[in-house]
């Protein structure tokens, strides 16, 4: 097992890890869109949120020997449904090898973040 870290991405806010490679797969944490440089979350509508994350995200795949091409399952959290399509917009310009996902509305996310992500991706 081998813990993922980069200054690249947001340093944890909590007890965890960036992400955690087990064998040939890298589990990432969940990312929201904080900036890394200030550790607030990047303002704007869930678009702009969206390409923090997937930028906080490219940063601890390619740390892990990964990318977003190598994902395998996403699992992502919207603070309101109703940001599906935008969201998706966002999602879609990285996650171009369409793979398995959940994606679930959830009460609250953390710091009032709009939406989250995490992967699990095969590293090279």
């Amino acid at each position: 097992m081998k813990i993922i870290h980069t200054e690249k991405a947001p340093a944890a806010v909590g007890p965890y890890s960036q992400a955690i490679v087990i064998g040939d797969l890298v589990y990432t944490s969940g990312q929201i869109p904080l900036d890394p440089a200030t550790g607030n979350i990047v303002q704007g509508d869930v678009q702009a949120q969206t390409e923090q994350v997937m930028t906080n995200l490219g940063a601890v795949l390619e740390e892990a020997g990964a990318s977003f091409e190598s994902a395998v399952k996403t699992m992502c959290f919207l603070a309101d449904m109703n940001d599906f399509g935008a969201f998706n917009e966002i999602y879609a310009k990285y996650f171009t090898g369409k793979p398995a996902r959940s994606c679930v509305a959830v009460k609250e996310l953390p710091k009032g973040a709009l939406c989250e992500v995490e992967v699990i991706a095969v590293c090279k």
